[in-house]
């Protein structure tokens, strides 16, 4: 009995050894590749579902983004961060109930989540909250040190006197904000009143922003914008221009790299609040152009085809847009990035999976047009402890089981009384 419980001990230690050398070789040959893949410093082609047991950023830091997409086809069930690290590592960003998409800092080393001013370090895993809350970012600034946000001044509840009189104002200008996202300082910047803003891009030597919203409540309503360029250190607009209801902000990077042309997205096809979904997938999109130093249409527009939802970077002088096709269900949507040359052509530089409802790509990679990186494929490997654990406790069970069950055929078979 005593050679049969040796032999036991001896087959779970090599069992266990055996998973430990079967789970360190993938995990040793994705660090050898990711050397190799953080050398080129490309955006992947395409990128797949994560794993239903992915590792998220805080349990296993992978190191800076190459790339980031939002789907709710995770072990959450509901919108989930996936980054996709710059070895080709896939981790999961959480994102609480209500809480939107946040932003990607321009080295992809930080993840900034709205409202409520946290800034997670993809790098190291940890949280922290240096910013006030109640601030959704628009866009970081080109070097990475600055961020545009927005705050609603906004009465939570409105209140009544004696005589039935409203004494609060649940309608109040918003304030456009320039935040240090790691001190937490932060500055008003003089803009003009907006009952809400909308868009923001930085110039591309950070000296000037372009910020858009509606001026007031009746223009929100029938979703008229308005679109201000200005000074962020201080001063009067440099020059404002009303977009109306078909023409809007083209994203945080609206900015040509000239410096020369801000970047609009307008459309054909129902406009107005009273659109139906069906109509708002039937609209077709273009690019146009607005002089940076007077406002004025500039250039020939680029025929943007259906489905555009902003522009990402910028590769050479051709716009590279993010697409998120429009569909009934949202899981049923894929976001895309695709450059647009003078001719019309859509040249597909970075596909998601279905389920998909947004993208965003660091800066660097971006001003770099650093495209056409490989296709990885998430780990199995990459999951968190627990998941772990889990398969291991099974295994353990039976090895305590079968060890005590000869534990007791030992004791019962000891030698007989003299």
């Amino acid at each position: 009995m005593e050679t049969l419980g040796r032999h036991l001990r001896c087959w779970a230690t090599t069992t266990i050894a055996l998973a430990l050398v079967a789970l360190g070789a993938p995990i040793a040959t994705a660090a050898t590749s990711a050397v190799a893949d953080r050398a080129t410093g490309l955006v992947p082609t395409r990128v797949h579902t994560p794993w239903l047991w992915q590792a998220t950023v805080a349990q296993r830091p992978a190191g800076p983004a190459g790339l980031v997409f939002f789907t709710d086809r995770t072990r959450y069930f509901e919108s989930t961060g996936v980054v996709v690290a710059r070895d080709g590592a896939y981790r999961l960003i959480p994102i609480g109930i209500g809480e939107g998409h946040g932003l990607l800092s321009p080295d992809g080393r930080h993840y900034l989540r709205p409202q409520s001013g946290e800034l997670l370090d993809l790098t190291t895993g940890r949280q922290s909250r240096p910013m006030t809350v109640g601030v959704d970012p628009l866009a970081w600034s080109p070097d990475g040190r600055r961020v545009l946000g927005t705050r609603s001044n906004d009465d939570g509840v409105i209140t009544y006197g004696p005589e039935n009189q409203q004494l609060n104002d649940p309608e109040k200008p918003d304030d456009l904000l320039v935040v240090d996202p790691f001190q937490g300082t932060e500055r008003v910047v003089e803009i003009g009143t907006f009952a809400q803003h909308t868009a923001a891009a930085w110039s591309p030597g950070g000296d000037l922003i372009a910020a858009t919203g509606w001026p007031d409540v009746p223009a929100r309503f029938a979703e008229r914008q308005r679109l201000v360029v200005v000074d962020p250190t201080g001063g009067a607009p440099r020059w404002q221009v009303d977009l109306g209801d078909r023409r809007i902000l083209a994203g945080p990077a609206a900015w040509h790299p000239d410096g020369r042309r801000l970047a609009l997205l307008a459309f054909d096809g129902c406009a107005g609040p009273r659109c139906t979904s069906e109509q708002i997938a039937a609209r077709t999109w273009r690019v146009e152009f607005l002089d940076a130093a007077t406002g004025q249409a500039v250039g020939t527009a680029l025929p943007a085809g259906a489905s555009a939802s902003g522009i990402l970077g910028w590769r050479g002088a051709d716009p590279v847009v993010r697409y998120v096709s429009d569909t009934e269900q949202d899981t049923d949507r894929r976001a895309i990035l695709a450059a647009l040359s003078p001719d019309g052509r859509r040249e597909v530089l970075v596909t998601t999976p279905v389920g998909s409802t947004d993208l965003m790509v660091p800066g660097d990679l971006l001003i770099r047009a650093a495209f056409g990186g490989p296709e990885p494929r998430p780990s199995p490997f990459a999951a968190s402890l627990w998941v772990y654990l889990t398969l291991a406790a099974p295994t353990l069970l039976a090895l305590i089981l079968v060890l005590r069950r000869v534990r007791r055929r030992r004791a019962a078979s000891g030698p007989a009384p003299a």
